[in-house]
Order: structure tokens, then C-alpha cells, then sequence
């Protein structure tokens, strides 16, 4: 297949609680709840801002994530300011979330970019970054790629 339009569509991730899921993403990123299905058995949410599906939320799941499993590695958004990340980052902290490192941090040594890396409620990996702007940041794993190896 060869499309100059293919893009992502929406990321959709497997959750155990929707009702702890939902108001964590609705918090950190600001999104909407576009669409939700509310039948016990078959629990979701469509979230995105404007018309625009960015997440889906399935409650399916009976663990949280593991790393050992094929499937997702990490789920990564981008911003355009490092204020933006401050700002995140502060909501962050006040829910407690569980941080892979400690603040804004390089993707590798001398890189421009990076931001931060966090779990979501079910430990989903999740990462906010800027492309630029992260110049003097510490990069914990030298030359490896942040998001890689957690």
C-alpha cells in the first residue's frame, strides 16, 4: 500500500478500570470523551478533542502491562513548548503518577528533544516530548534512545 494520506488513525489500549482510565486521560491530555459504551461487559470510550479520535479506552483487561508481552512498547504525544510539559507534568505529580525518570529527560545524550516518561493507571508506558528545546537535559542511558529500554 502507497497513500500520501496514511497517518495513525487512533491509538486504542486495553485497560482494566475505565472508570480510573477515563478521568486520568481526560486530566493529563484534555481530551473529551467523543463516544463511550456503558454496558457492563462491554465497556469503552472514544477520546480525542474536536471530532478528532486520538485514544480509545477498552476495559478488557485483567492486568496491567507488562513489558515481557509483544504488543505496545510505549504511547508518545507531542507538544510544542517545554512549558507545556511543566504543565503536564505538574497535573502529573498531583495525581501521583508513577514517573520512569525524573523530569524533563534528553531522548539520548546531546539530543534536542525529549520530555517526560510516565505510566498511566494500568502502567501503560506514555511519553511527552518536544522535538526541540530539551538541549543540557540528562539522558539516563547515554546513547540508547530513552523510550527504549525501560
Amino acid at each position: 500500500m502507497s497513500s500520501a494520506t496514511l497517518k495513525t488513525g487512533h491509538i486504542g489500549l486495553s485497560v482494566t478500570d475505565l472508570d480510573r482510565s477515563l478521568p486520568f486521560y481526560a486530566r493529563v491530555f484534555g481530551f473529551e470523551t467523543l463516544a463511550e459504551g456503558k454496558e457492563d461487559s462491554r465497556r469503552w470510550a472514544f477520546l480525542g478533542r474536536g471530532e478528532e479520535i486520538v485514544v480509545t479506552l477498552w476495559q478488557q483487561s485483567e492486568d496491567g502491562f507488562a513489558t515481557r508481552t509483544a504488543g505496545l512498547h510505549h504511547l508518545s504525544f507531542q507538544v510544542d513548548t517545554l512549558e507545556e510539559i511543566a504543565a503536564t507534568e505538574a497535573v502529573l505529580r498531583e495525581l501521583n503518577t508513577d514517573f520512569v525518570y525524573d523530569g524533563v529527560t534528553a531522548h539520548a545524550e546531546g539530543a534536542t528533544s525529549g520530555g517526560i516518561f510516565f505510566r498511566d493507571p494500568d502502567g501503560i508506558r506514555l511519553e511527552l516530548y518536544v522535538p526541540t528545546g530539551a538541549e543540557g537535559a540528562p539522558a539516563p542511558a547515554g546513547q540508547e534512545p530513552t523510550c527504549g529500554f525501560f
